[in-house]
């Protein structure tokens, strides 16, 4: 997959297969599409173009809303789209000046002019162009005139709930990791360096590797213990992870630690990929140091059934 930063890196294609959209978190319904994308380039011998948006439309667009969480670092999108048989990403920075383009030059401009677009799949309710002002009802109207079709994705349902990104982020928020990772199609990941801690953990007899996100607009999952797999280099291990203050300490701010399975090893500074796969329990308080560690020992024969790990 070629991934290009910009519309001026971008060579129009003879025939372009493309969809566009924000695309946090790649779930069930933006595989659906991508899907299509594929079947209708293998039809016509053409290649597949995902159009994305870099930062998140809405932080430039609602600058006084809290700051919105994402599900995907662009990292972690572009790995997944290359999963799905991508074969062009093209990230466009999106900035208020381009907020303002309307839907009809984004038509001519960018979709015909720029991209070469030849078919055009979007998902449900999809909109662009000035204050959402394109439709896939104007993009029906527009396509032959400029000459390319356009297909529309039917709202998805998985178990009868709609998917979203949103959706999503309410069941990353409550600790329902089972949920998120059902609408994903796959457990949800964290990345980040490891850092040094106190050494708490060591004295537990669980030693943990304390996480500093790789992106802080990166959404983290409610507090709690969770079981885990780690990837470190390119192996994957079992795991446990702890997000929380540690109120048993009377911590002062919010940690993510991992206690590693079957690992010793010194990795400050290196990468760890965490996949959530079930939370264990909330976050608590504890009366003593040794009612904690008498708690982890359970969470992590937890953790080992829930990981399915002898």
């Amino acid at each position: 997959m070629k991934i290009y930063h910009s519309l001026d890196d971008f060579t129009p294609l003879p025939f372009g297969v493309v969809t566009s959209g924000t695309f946090d978190g790649v779930h069930l319904g933006h595989q659906k599409i991508l899907a299509r994308l594929q079947e209708i380039a293998q039809k016509h011998g053409g290649e597949t173009v995902v159009l994305t948006f870099w930062p998140h439309p809405r932080t430039i667009l609602k600058p006084n809303e809290p700051g919105l969480k994402l599900l995907n670092t662009f990292e972690e999108k572009a790995q997944l789209l290359r999963k799905y048989g991508v074969q062009h990403l093209l990230r466009i920075p999106f900035t208020k000046e381009f907020s303002q383009i309307t839907s009809v030059d984004f038509i001519t401009q960018i979709l015909v002019g720029r991209i070469g677009t030849r078919k055009l799949v979007i998902g449900y309710d999809h909109r662009f162009g000035k204050n959402r002002e394109g439709s896939f009802e104007q993009l029906k109207l527009n396509g032959p005139a400029f000459g390319f079709d356009v297909e529309e994705i039917s709202r998805q349902d998985v178990d009868h709930v709609g998917v979203s990104s949103t959706k999503i982020r309410q069941a990353l928020t409550a600790g329902d990791i089972e949920t998120a990772n059902h609408f994903l199609g796959e457990p949800y990941p964290l990345s980040g360096r490891v850092i040094k801690g106190d050494k708490l953990g060591r004295v537990l007899g669980f030693p943990t590797a304390n996480i500093d996100l790789d992106a802080h607009d990166k959404l983290v999952p409610a507090d709690g213990i969770y079981a885990v797999t780690v990837t470190h280099e390119s192996s994957v291990y079992g795991g446990m992870l702890y997000i929380g203050n540690r109120p048993t300490v009377d911590g002062a701010r919010r940690s993510i630690e991992v206690n590693i399975f079957n690992f010793d090893r010194e990795i400050y500074g290196e990468t760890l990929r965490i996949n959530f796969h079930k939370l264990l329990r909330a976050d608590a308080r504890f009366n003593d140091l040794e009612s904690l560690k008498i708690q982890l020992e359970k969470d992590k024969v937890a953790a080992l059934k829930a990981l399915q790990i002898n």
